[in-house]
């Protein structure tokens, strides 16, 4: 497989209409694809050296590993649907069902510290179904469950079902601060990297709060959500790693005679000098380096929400007050270690860290080895693959150490206390840090209307899309989905 098509020389290839796509993250290439499947001449231009964006690859320890996204929702079969389309069907797997744990300092001063405890079997988002249930007093107490309950026969108010409200806000408000101190804000501190109090509770819970109104109550809601989803596990995977998924789209792109740019900016963006027919307009894409702009009927922006907004500031001079923000970067430490009491998984698949718990800098743990079947087989008996996450949204800058050595050291010791195993320096048999500079999408309160708000502002452009995680929601398969839904349509 290539990193650069060549045309394919099909009859009539030339007559094709072109379309161009900037950026070759996922969502770029899954546009490409589409636009290659509905009949277009496609190029794709990438700012880094590589494709894939957060679903990538690195070596460590001899084993191929995800860099990024290990995983995906099953909420909708948007991802299984394109991993068969792509003739990955048969590698797709549930995770081990023993779940995560949740690691913080409730009652520390009373219980002897940071303790980690099994996740609640049947939470969203930390957010309980049934605030009675055991595992969810075990987290929260007996009090904490009381005040819980009351969201069973509190009314819905109008802000809470209709207004921009935060997903903090809102269950603060129904279930109380203990739910959402220990229970929703560990979770979503390790998957959105932010606090739950300011991220807009439609973008990260697409449904809840429709869900919460028609069943009168959020527990409730989150109860009806879990009923109607596919059953088994909440995530999905492939064997092999989520990175076989983008390999497989540069594959059949290469196949079909699009042509692919790594290392190659796009410093701006116009529309073409008009015609007689504006709906045969098209577009002129300028590359770093190039003098002539590169013309296209059809445009996709696949970028990051910061740089999408600057190339389209001088067609929408109104989105720069929808400019997302974006935090400082995220690290990600791999540990390949050789530790045969890692064997039993004893904190199943991993923990996620509530902010400010002593001792503890990472945000969470991925014990990769106990999580995919696959994996462990490739690894073997006592060797296991551990991936450690820091940053968050709510961190001052320089927070996470510049030095990979010294974040691997952090990372021993983070590992070994939260795994309740010895890890040191000897164990580890190879080791990665791979860094995503501010590459989190932020969805503050309200983002929900800000997206609708710039989608209306993109309609007045024919030929010009915009997909990506900043407005189709973090993860695979609202980016999956999203992307293909506006950029299948047949072409002319």
């Amino acid at each position: 497989m290539t990193q650069a098509g060549q045309l394919a020389g099909t009859p009539g290839h030339a007559s094709a209409p072109r379309a161009i796509v900037v950026g070759g993250g996922i969502s770029g290439l899954v546009a490409a694809r589409e636009l290659s499947l509905t009949g277009h001449q496609v190029d794709v231009f990438e700012a880094s050296p590589r494709f894939g964006g957060a679903v990538a690859s690195h070596q460590v320890a001899g084993l191929d590993l995800d860099a990024g996204a290990d995983s995906f929702a099953v909420r909708s079969t948007a991802v299984a649907d394109l991993a068969t389309e792509l003739g990955l069907g048969a590698s797709l797997q549930s995770p081990n069902p023993a779940g995560s744990w949740l690691y913080h300092a409730v009652d520390g001063a009373k219980r002897g510290g940071p303790r980690a405890m099994p996740m609640p079997a049947t939470a969203l988002l930390g957010i309980p179904a049934d605030p009675w249930a055991e595992d969810v007093k075990t987290v929260i107490g007996a009090a904490g469950c009381v005040r819980a309950a009351t969201d069973l026969a509190m009314p819905v108010t109008r802000r809470q079902a209709k207004e921009p409200i935060s997903l903090g806000e809102l269950v603060a408000a129904r279930m109380g601060q203990a739910v959402l101190e220990s229970l929703v804000t560990p979770i979503v501190a390790g998957v959105h990297s932010a606090d739950p109090t300011t991220l807009d509770v439609d973008t990260v819970a697409p449904g809840l709060r429709a869900a919460m109104a028609e069943h009168h109550s959020l527990a409730r809601g989150v109860a009806a959500l879990r009923a109607s989803a596919p059953a088994g596990s909440a995530v999905g995977g492939l064997a092999g790693g989520m990175h076989r998924l983008t390999g497989a789209l540069l594959a059949e792109l290469d196949a079909a005679g699009a042509r692919l740019h790594p290392g190659t900016p796009v410093v701006s963006i116009a529309r073409a000098e008009p015609s007689h027919d504006p709906s045969e307009d098209g577009w002129d894409v300028t590359v770093e380096g190039r003098e002539t702009p590169e013309s296209a009927d059809r445009l996709v922006i696949a970028t990051p929400g910061p740089a999408a907004v600057d190339l389209l500031a001088g067609l929408l001079p109104d989105a720069a007050a929808l400019r997302p923000k974006t935090g400082h970067g995220i690290a990600l430490v791999t540990l390949v270690v050789d530790q045969p009491e890692l064997d039993a998984a004893p904190r199943g698949t991993g923990l996620l860290v509530a902010p400010g718990t002593p001792g503890i800098r990472a945000k969470a743990l991925t014990h990769a080895t106990a999580k995919w079947e696959w994996l462990a087989d490739e690894a073997g008996p006592g060797t296991h693959v551990l991936r450690l996450s820091y940053g968050r949204l709510s961190d001052a800058p320089g927070t996470i150490p510049a030095d990979d050595a010294v974040l691997r050291d952090i990372a021993i010791a983070d590992a070994s206390a939260l795994l309740g195993v010895p890890v040191s320096a000897a164990d580890v048999v190879g080791w990665d840090v791979v860094r995503h500079d501010a590459a989190l999408p932020f969805a503050t309160t309200g983002h929900r209307d800000r997206v609708e708000a710039f989608r209306t502002a993109l309609a007045g452009h024919p030929g010009l899309e915009v997909v990506g995680a900043w407005l189709a929601g973090t993860g695979l398969a609202s980016v999956v989905a999203d992307t293909r839904a506006r950029t299948s349509i047949t072409a002319s």
